[in-house]
């Protein structure tokens, strides 16, 4: 009898990937969980992958037939090394693609949107899932999160601007379901949480929930950048402080049913979110 085919979550530790893997998990489906590490995950086959040492792609790939796709972090041009790969992916039997990108990413726009925009030329079933800003962007080891707790501050150069924050739970039950339905979305899916808040409110929502207080300290482009290349290369530095100058004209000020229409249940609001995750 023939082993079913199993779907390559990479990134299976990560943010999503490791809730896109407990997500088929247990509906039944057979996971290769890909990482740097081969970092075991309960119910799940552990395989080493990196994006950029090809040697370990055939491995990755064998006896897939979908995958799971996260960029390779901090990129300014991932599809360099993911387009060779998807080929390779497609050459041994993969079908179904399912990209995580960005709402702030078009189709055919920089980093990650050339592979979006390459997506439907190499399977014929595929998904791009286009999230809002995440939820877990306050919590943890992150840049806010760290603000938060050591200057109880949120820094941004987004303004007034508005956001329609979403929890990495929702982006997850929607691949999964792009991942394994009969049928493919075959497009684009923007992802937002239920409502759009300015970091402001976002702030405020923090401070009721914790008791701690915490205001959103407005920066200007020059200054975001120049905070980010202290940490990361300048050109990426550059690319996400003009993401917040693009939320302060208004980019991101908008919802989507698509967490509601794929998986059946609402996406979860920030409120909810903090009350469950941040102390």
């Amino acid at each position: 009898m023939n082993t079913p085919s199993a779907t390559l979550v990479i990134g299976a530790t990560g943010t999503t990937g490791r809730r896109v893997s407990a997500g088929l998990i247990a509906e039944g489906h057979r996971v290769k969980a890909a990482g740097r590490n081969a970092t075991p995950v309960e119910g799940a086959q552990a395989v080493r992958f990196d994006w950029d040492e090809p040697a370990t792609w055939d491995e990755a790939v064998d006896g897939v037939d979908r995958v799971y796709l996260v960029p390779p972090i901090g990129s300014s041009d991932p599809a360099a090394v993911m387009l060779p790969f998807l080929r390779q992916a497609r050459a041994a039997g993969v079908h179904r693609a399912v990209l995580l990108s960005s709402s702030a990413i078009p189709a055919g726009g920089p980093a990650v949107g050339q592979v979006h925009q390459a997506l439907p030329g190499l399977f014929e079933e595929w998904a791009v899932l286009r999230p809002s800003w995440f939820m877990q962007n306050f919590t943890g080891s992150t840049p806010h999160a760290r603000s938060i707790r050591e200057d109880g501050a949120v820094l941004t150069a987004s303004g007034e601007g508005r956001v329609g924050f979403i929890d990495a739970e929702d982006i997850a039950a929607v691949a999964v379901r792009a991942l394994t339905d009969e049928q493919a979305p075959n497009t684009g899916l923007v992802l937002t949480g239920p409502q759009t808040l300015s970091y402001d409110d976002v702030a405020a929502i923090i401070s009721e929930v914790t008791g701690r207080p915490v205001v959103h300290r407005h920066l200007t482009f020059e200054q975001l950048r120049d905070r980010w290349a202290a940490e990361i290369p300048l050109e990426f530095a550059t690319m996400l402080a003009g993401m917040d100058r693009a939320i302060a004209d208004g980019a991101e000020d908008r919802t989507s049913d698509t967490v509601l229409r794929l998986t059946g249940r609402p996406p979860g609001t920030f409120r909810a979110f903090v009350e469950r995750n941040v102390s």
